[in-house]
């Protein structure tokens, strides 16, 4: 098989790239469209919070390229990932970092640093798009609905916000996705919790309209929506044990909406990727209220590709299975290697 393998016996899940000069070597000759990629390089894991959940998706991506013939190597993307990508000689990157470093441009700026190709978003779309205030900034600009927001820097500024926006609200770290940090307000007594919550993840917090309807999502592919898929939970909302730890949500794909509604909102979800500047594949998270109307949450440029992930389940509706939607996200770094090579030319 070739490339790398992730070392699972270290206590800190380290994974490093294998150093054994026949798995440096070692490629499926009988699959010559893998070698058009080089040696690429899975970034996972990295320091941000949610690490675990990345390295479940760089395992299942690493995985998914090796079967294809691609090689392929598993990379922490810790402190040294640096000199890990100088040492490895990498053709091309599979970003596979959710949150900080790996979705809000600062990976992106160092491979184009080491003129190293990568999937997904380039800086500039990474960095709007982890941004939550400044990505529905953007969308209200644009004449694009997302809830009303208050970027908030202290508890008691949180109260305000409350009232202004008035009860329930959520409130959110700007910077963390996952819903990691996340909480509802529904009574003023919840406000002191929900800052101490939040301020744990990000100097910077924001209390948004708290919304009613159905919870979508959209993945996106180039510029093909996939189909939509509706997603019912009975917790408070879709947080993290909804997303990544319980079997009690439900992912309903079809949706549900017909034909020419789930239309509309998938052009909405393609203008709102489009406006933050991402590029490649990504997620875009949403709300349709009781009369119809679509809200925007967020864009996610680096969604999970594990076992509970929507881009995967997305993907499986419109006929493309795993591992040819990998080979797809991969192609995105070819597509941004000509764009490298146009700049410098």
């Amino acid at each position: 098989m070739p490339g790398g393998i992730a070392d699972g016996s270290s206590h800190s899940g380290r994974i490093t790239v294998s150093s054994e000069r026949e798995e440096m070597k070692n490629g499926n000759t009988s699959n010559p469209a893998g070698h058009r990629y080089g040696k690429v390089a899975v970034l996972m894991g990295g320091s941000s919070a949610e690490r675990v959940i990345s390295l479940e998706t760089g395992r299942a991506v690493h995985a998914a390229l090796c079967r294809r013939g691609v090689d392929a190597y598993a990379l922490d993307a810790r402190e040294d990932v640096i000199e890990q990508l100088l040492q490895g000689k990498f053709d091309r990157a599979f970003i596979a970092l959710h949150g900080r470093g790996g979705e809000d441009g600062v990976i992106q700026g160092a491979l184009e640093t080491l003129a190293i190709p990568y999937t997904g978003s380039g800086v500039l779309g990474s960095a709007l798009a982890m941004d939550k205030v400044r990505s529905k900034t953007i969308w209200q600009q644009q004449g694009l609905m997302t809830p009303v927001f208050i970027e908030v820097s202290s508890e008691q500024e949180l109260h305000r916000a409350a009232e202004q926006i008035g009860l329930p609200l959520m409130v959110k770290p700007i910077h963390e996705g996952s819903s990691c940090g996340a909480s509802k307000v529904a009574e003023l007594s919840d406000i002191q919790s929900a800052w101490h919550t939040a301020s744990q993840y990000d100097d910077g917090i924001m209390a948004e309209q708290w919304l009613t309807g159905r919870e979508y999502t959209a993945a996106i592919l180039g510029q093909e929506v996939l189909p939509l898929i509706l997603l019912e939970t009975p917790h408070a909302f879709y947080d993290y044990r909804a997303k990544y730890e319980v079997d009690s949500t439900r992912y309903i794909c079809p949706c549900g909406l017909d034909t020419e509604r789930e239309d509309e909102v998938r052009t909405v979800a393609l203008q709102a990727f489009n406006a933050v500047g991402a590029s490649g594949w990504g997620r875009v998270d949403l709300f349709v209220d009781e009369a119809g109307e679509t809200s925007l949450i967020e864009v996610n440029t680096v969604p999970g590709m594990t076992g509970h992930s929507l881009v995967p389940m997305a993907a499986i509706q419109a006929g493309i299975e795993f591992d040819t939607l990998v080979l797809r996200i991969l192609e995105t770094s070819l597509e941004q290697r000509i764009e490298m090579e146009a700049a410098t030319a």
